[in-house]
């Protein structure tokens, strides 16, 4: 089982960077792009999913 903190952390920079900079600083294996249609349509499915799952969660604890 991989540690997903070590993961996200080896590639958590601690000095302040510009936009373009962090966009030119993705790791090697990072080659989803970014601006592709389907990549959009991608992240607003799984906000959706995400949201209906944060209600949900909080409906079982009220």
């Amino acid at each position: 089982v991989l540690d997903t903190k070590v993961l996200l952390s080896s590639h958590i920079s601690t000095s302040p960077l510009s936009p373009e900079e962090k966009k030119n600083n993705l790791p090697p294996d990072f080659d989803i792009d970014m601006d592709a249609p389907e990549t959009a349509k991608a992240a607003v499915t799984i906000q959706s999913q995400f949201r209906k799952f944060q209600k949900k969660k909080q409906d079982v604890k009220s």
